[in-house]
């Protein structure tokens, strides 16, 4: 119950200030560049890499990109890139 109520303080708290979620909540934000370029920020970890399957660990959930010729091209502690023929995106537990 407490986890609802400080959830709850949160998105009010975010709305009142006009903050964006991901600063607020450290939400992952993703963004693609057509099927072949997407970005991550705010992500905690690499989990699994290879050519073919990229999952990284997002603060409440592992986001799983699978393609072909996936390749990160650059990573910061809070923010990659990954380029390759994207095929999905999935969000896991």
């Amino acid at each position: 119950m407490k986890d609802l109520e400080h959830r709850g303080f949160k998105e009010k708290l975010t709305t009142a200030a006009g903050m964006p979620k991901d600063v607020v909540q450290g939400a992952a934000v993703v963004t693609f560049i057509g099927n072949e370029e997407v970005c991550i920020e705010n992500y905690r970890r690499i989990i699994e890499y290879t050519d073919e399957i990229i999952r990284v660990q997002a603060k409440k959930r592992q986001i799983k990109i699978s393609g072909k010729q996936l390749k990160i091209e650059f990573y910061t502690n809070d923010e990659m890139k990954i380029t390759g023929k994207i095929d999905s995106l999935e969000y896991c537990k």
